[in-house]
């Protein structure tokens, strides 16, 4: 009866509760492969670039709505992103300039400009709103677009998963085939601003890399092959999601931030049990230990 009420009551009595939870699984279902694909092509600081990027097209799409309407503040999210993204491809392949440093560049100017934009026309209240986000504030309009980019995430996840993987082990191999690489490229920045902008809808833009970047180092350390990291991120993203969702209604604590700390958590004991991680590091150690090692 316990239990009940501490992880199922509130899914069942409150509507919002639901709609959060749906947007959390939904979330953690596309963030998780995306972002170990970020990992393994050693993109994670692009992603958290690229998470504040989108806030001055979510700043313009606030002003045209004259309030937080997330759909439109959603679509504004999605062209900043993508130009900045393209900007910055533009700037890496024309100077001398590595893609991550001209992504570092547009980010700051972006998330400058981003806050000024809405202190000038908010409140206090709603910048807090845009760079946290209000997971618990999610409407039926907001959550089925959460849903289609998820959704559109991974059927084309699936579509082109063969030339992804080859690109991030050995982008040379597939020019050399005839690959499209910059093509391939493209269509994952594409689906990393995508999702990006589903999380700015839960999480705000400060924190919406979270649910891409700490699952797929949860499943480097539980995981050596790529199938089962994604599947271990998916699943410590949407459990961070529901464990995340329960602390803050229990606790009464913002739910944003509950579900980072939640998947942070779940990080700092995989880091310390996982088969990668400190203590069974230390033991392997002990156990392979020579004699003479010991008497030492």
């Amino acid at each position: 009866m316990i239990l009940y009420e501490l992880a199922i009551a509130p899914f069942q009595d409150y509507g919002f509760m639901r709609r959060a939870l749906i947007a959390s699984v939904a979330l953690g279902l596309s963030s998780g492969p995306i972002g170990v694909l970020l990992m393994l092509r050693r993109m994670s600081l692009i992603g958290d670039a690229m998470s504040h990027a989108v806030l001055p097209g979510a700043a313009i799409g606030f002003m045209i709505a004259g309030t937080l309407s997330l759909p439109i503040m959603g679509l504004g999210a999605l062209v900043a992103g993508l130009t900045v993204a393209i900007l910055s491809g533009i700037v890496s392949r024309n100077t001398n300039l590595k893609e991550d440093a001209s992504f570092a560049s547009f980010y700051l100017a972006s998330l400058a400009l981003g806050v000024l934009l809405i202190s000038i026309k908010g409140s206090n209240i709603d910048l807090l709103h845009v760079l946290f986000g209000s997971i618990l504030a999610i409407d039926a309009e907001a959550l089925y677009l959460i849903g289609g980019i998820a959704s559109f995430s991974l059927i084309l996840l699936t579509l082109i998963y063969r030339p992804l993987v080859v690109e991030c082990f050995d982008p040379r191999f597939l020019r050399s085939v005839g690959g499209k690489g910059v093509l391939y490229h493209g269509i994952f920045l594409l689906m990393v601003v995508l999702n990006l902008v589903a999380g700015f809808q839960t999480l705000g833009t400060l924190m919406a890399v979270g649910m891409m970047m700490l699952p797929a180092v949860i499943s480097q350390l539980w995981a050596k092959t790529l199938p089962k990291m994604i599947a271990i991120a998916t699943l410590s993203a949407t459990l961070s999601g529901y464990l995340g969702l329960i602390i803050s209604f229990q606790l009464n604590f913002a739910s944003g931030p509950t579900i980072i700390l939640t998947a942070t958590s779940l990080y700092v004991l995989s880091l310390l049990f996982a088969p990668a991680g400190i203590f069974y590091k230390h033991l392997r150690r002990k156990t392979h230990s020579t004699p003479m090692e010991i008497q030492q």
